[in-house]
């Protein structure tokens, strides 16, 4: 698990990497792993609201500004505290290039089922 979250990272690193501005490519895939983790958390909380409590004040307030700091610590603290995200880097560039394809195209899913479930549970939030 440790792995494929260094990995995921790492996928967005190198997409940090591949555009115009190289700058802060390491803490902009930190930045986008955040906000995914946060559309996860988010999206859990709409379909409980939805489905289970809609009456709830789950989720509004204090309880997302706590998941930001918690998330955005933890990141800190695996990616960013004394550079270990240059040796993650360092070790997934040595994997060979037809794995680093597949590797692409299944984080590319995740991305899409995430981002594709936040905006439904969204959906169904308002709905209901």
């Amino acid at each position: 698990m440790k792995s494929a979250y260094y990995y995921f990272f790492y996928k967005l690193y190198k997409f940090s990497e591949a555009s115009p501005s190289r700058w802060l490519s390491d803490w902009k895939a930190s930045l986008a792993t955040d906000i995914l983790i946060l559309f996860v958390f988010s999206s859990i909380i709409n379909y409980y609201k939805a489905f289970i409590n809609p009456t709830s004040h789950i989720g509004e307030g204090s309880l997302l500004l706590v998941t930001i700091i918690i998330v955005s610590v933890w990141n800190y603290f695996i990616f960013h505290h004394q550079d270990q995200w240059k040796e993650i880097v360092r070790d997934f560039d040595k994997l060979p290039k037809r794995k680093n394809r597949i590797g692409s195209w299944i984080i590319f899913s995740v991305v899409f089922v995430i981002v594709s479930n936040f905006l439904l549970s969204f959906y169904f939030y308002y709905q209901l």
